[in-house]
């Protein structure tokens, strides 16, 4: 199986640029089957889950034209299957978000629980995504590890979701544009990639007010015209570099971003010492004099800190003198993956399956680790880069899903990395 190898202690600089949001193009792409007419979207990642989708959307009879470059153009007036192929939606979770434009568009869909990192309890539920369709006349059936939903028309409704989810909030906002009637939802995610999806389906023709806000007001319509997206700057790929460079301690231009998105990260520099500066579309991380200090930090939905960025700040945290509680708030197993970190020298005490305390400065050494899911295992990449010795990190297709051509760009900025094929 493909491996990352990494050898520590070498020194960074130069310019890293940020590419599109893998949690705004997973959604664009099942949102185009929304419309009769071809969108076209630009700066999207190449990483294996936007492969995922393109190929799901080809299962389900929509012409997707890869034009390179991070251009597609994408085609679903004939789509012509309501089935999703489960071989395909095991390999990710965002597979869900097919299922709300289906029934808004077909009146109907079957497919399997979908797959992706394995970071909740019990795995990663769809109640939610179940509950709201079902509040807008969608019937279900489960048949043999299948979920088959059905509806002769899709209703608006009102729904309180008793859970912010990000995700959720999209499917039924997307679901909602094409209902008969009105539809309002409370309680929603306020992520950047909830207002990019609905500024877009408003350019097209689409009906929703409030998004980015705790209420979104869908009016439903009888369809979309064609447009252009272009994917936001994946804010996820901001924070981790900018953290990747003041675990190294080395100076580093963060490129084609957008800080504000980012907004809960920079206090927490400041806190710890960390010499930065924010433009407009940049962000620059300098070395360091003195020692930096713990800081603790927790995580929560959009404002607040990010659960994805959860992983990479524990390993800052060992790099900071003194003691640093990081409570993670979202997943349940998001902070197992701590125990690599103290196979490799981390000084770090699990209190419960939410919250550990980190001390620090402790040095790391090398070792042979397995990526667990997406963040940890690029949080694996960055200890490796300040670990002593060569670390092997293995499973790096969960790496690849979410950050494209990695190894390329972090060869350009002088880290020691290589990708083997064994």
């Amino acid at each position: 199986m493909p491996k990352f190898i990494i050898s520590g202690g070498a020194k960074i600089g130069g310019e890293i640029k940020v590419g599109g949001a893998k949690n705004a193009a997973l959604k664009i792409f099942p949102a185009a089957i929304l419309f009769k007419e071809k969108i076209r979207i630009t700066n999207v990642p190449d990483i294996e889950d936007v492969h995922r989708c393109e190929e799901l959307l080809k299962d389900i009879g929509a012409l997707v034209n890869n034009l390179g470059n991070g251009v597609y153009e994408v085609d679903a007036s004939n789509i012509n299957k309501t089935d999703l192929n489960p071989e395909i939606v095991k390999k990710f979770r965002s597979s869900i978000m097919f299922v709300g434009p289906l029934l808004a568009r077909a009146g109907q869909a079957r497919f399997p629980h979908p797959g992706g990192c394995v970071i909740g309890a019990g795995g990663r539920p769809i109640d939610l995504f179940l509950d709201g369709f079902s509040k807008m006349g969608v019937e279900l059936k489960t048949e043999d590890k299948f979920y088959h939903l059905f509806a002769k028309n899709i209703f608006g409704t009102q729904y309180f979701f008793s859970k912010v989810t990000v995700t959720g909030t999209e499917s039924i906002m997307m679901t909602a544009v094409l209902a008969k009637g009105t539809t309002v939802l409370k309680n929603c995610a306020l992520e950047p990639e909830i207002t990019a999806l609905a500024d877009f389906l408003n350019s097209c023709g689409a009906k929703i007010s409030g998004a980015g806000t705790p209420t979104i007001t869908i009016e439903g319509v009888d369809g979309l015209r064609g447009g252009e997206y272009r994917v936001i700057p994946d804010r996820i790929e901001t924070g981790t570099f900018a953290i990747m460079a003041a675990v190294l301690n080395n100076k580093l231009k963060i490129t084609d971003c957008n800080p504000e998105h980012v907004g809960a990260l920079w206090p927490l520099f400041d806190k710890i010492g960390v010499n930065y500066e924010l433009g407009h579309d940049y962000v620059v991380v300098h070395s360091t004099k003195g020692p930096l200090k713990a800081c603790s930090m927790q995580t929560h939905e959009y404002p607040g800190f990010a659960t994805d960025l959860q992983s990479p700040y524990v390993v800052l945290a060992t790099q900071c003198q003194g003691l640093s509680l990081i409570h993670e708030t979202i997943y349940d197993r998001r902070l197992l993956f701590t125990d690599m970190l103290t196979q490799m020298g981390a000084n770090i005490i699990m209190c419960d399956p939410h919250r550990v305390v980190v001390s620090g400065p402790t040095k790391l050494y090398a070792k042979k680790l397995v990526s667990p899911d997406l963040r940890a295992g690029i949080t694996m990449v960055i200890a490796g880069m300040i670990a002593e010795g060569t670390t092997e990190i293995d499973n790096i297709y969960q790496i690849e899903r979410g950050y494209e051509k990695i190894v390329e760009r972090l060869i350009r900025i002088g880290v020691n990395i290589k990708k083997t094929e064994e």
